[in-house]
């Protein structure tokens, strides 16, 4: 069946601006190396701790994930920290993962799971939503911070999480809401009492940009379902990073291709009104279409670039692209190790049922793969 002549012109005008968001290729572009694949749920997050350990995780999309978080053991994903800590119990949803969206190591030897509790883009259940704390030396949980409702919306989606631990008693989290049926915000956590305020709550930098229609392998990514009309994409603020010094939060909407900032300081201070802070938000550029990004310890920004199949980069005020190859099929999640590597998933997530009308258009594996960029992970602790 052929598509209405306006969603062509409009496909042919997005085509173009999709190829304006991109600047040349770096002149000599790093090699990508394949460091693990995946034969069966699909994975977002990826992180890298500082002694090499890799850890991924499995959100409950209708894979039927087996477990929802794991750890790359011999090229291997192995639910970490155990299988039973990854069987969702209605009973104690604070003590079991239910669908996880991001792992982060933190650099004080613990890895921290962010809990969506809404499979399948649900609401929340309650009491589900969280952040964990295990202990990579006992391979145990050591913390756990239930998220209010106050903060967790009907509508949220937690999707990623960056921290200071130098800030307070025991550090400040911040997290996207990436949700894709209501407003978008920064949810900022303190570690050590569990108190989290939302800040910039539906401000148009978290919320989906105006008129974005993505471009993704040469069609206009909409949502098909198999029933039922098609509906633009318009997910909320999703990436997110910290400047080296800790002074900036990096962050935007995956609808969208600008990266903004705005001061850390002024996330945490409650003295600092909305109107304040929407007013120190800065513009960084045009990054492209972004799921994840990664910050490094030299100032730089690294960001996916879901249309183009790229990996960009942000070095003093200018946006380069890095790579650019069909292998890097929607890159969602990316992390720098102490081995100066950014690793990245690469997980087809724009071939989806749900894009395409009820048909599966993803080819496995999955992967995992990485680039030199000659860098460490911005690891912000106490001295």
């Amino acid at each position: 069946m052929k598509r209405p002549i306006k969603l062509l012109l409009a496909a042919t005008a997005v085509l173009s601006l999709a190829a304006c968001a991109t600047t040349p290729q770096t002149t000599s572009a790093p090699q990508i190396e394949q460091v693990a694949t995946f034969d069966g749920a699909m994975p977002t997050g990826v992180t890298v701790a500082p002694n090499g350990r890799i850890f991924v995780n499995f959100p409950q999309w209708g894979d039927n994930a087996p477990f929802t978080v794991a750890e790359l053991v011999d090229g291997k994903a192995v639910p970490y920290p155990d299988a039973a800590t990854n069987r969702p119990d209605p009973a104690d949803p604070a003590g079991h993962f239910i669908s996880v969206q991001s792992v982060v190591a933190d650099g004080a030897n613990r890895l921290w799971v962010l809990d969506t509790a809404a499979p399948n883009f649900a609401p929340p259940q309650a009491g589900g939503a969280k952040l964990v704390a295990i202990d990579l030396a006992t391979n145990r949980v050591v913390k756990t911070i239930v998220l209010p409702p106050s903060v967790v919306l009907p509508t949220t989606y937690l999707n990623d999480v960056r921290f200071d631990l130098r800030q307070g008693a025991e550090g400040v989290a911040y997290i996207t809401d990436s949700s894709n049926a209501g407003i978008g915000g920064i949810i900022v956590v303190d570690i050590a009492s569990g108190k989290a305020v939302r800040r910039l709550s539906g401000h148009a930098t978290t919320n989906p940009e105006p008129g974005f229609t993505p471009v993704v392998d040469g069609d206009v990514l909409m949502n098909r379902p198999a029933q039922g009309p098609a509906t633009p994409v318009a997910i909320a603020s999703d990436a997110i990073g910290l400047s080296a010094d800790g002074s900036l939060l990096y962050y935007g909407p995956l609808s969208g291709r600008t990266l903004h900032a705005v001061p850390t300081a002024m996330l945490r201070d409650p003295a600092v009104s909305e109107q304040e802070l929407a007013r120190a938000i800065r513009d960084l550029g045009r990054k492209g279409a972004s799921d994840g990004i990664a910050e490094d310890d030299a100032g730089r920004v690294f960001a996916g670039d879901y249309e183009n199949n790229a990996i960009r980069m942000l070095d003093r005020g200018k946006w380069t692209t890095l790579v650019s190859d069909p292998r890097i099929s929607w890159p969602d999640t990316l992390s720098i190790g102490t081995d100066r590597y950014l690793y990245f998933t690469a997980n087809q997530l724009h071939r989806q049922p749900g894009f395409h009308g009820g048909r599966d258009l993803r080819r496995k594996p999955y992967e995992l793969l990485r680039i030199r960029v000659g860098s460490g992970p911005v690891l912000l602790r106490p001295n």
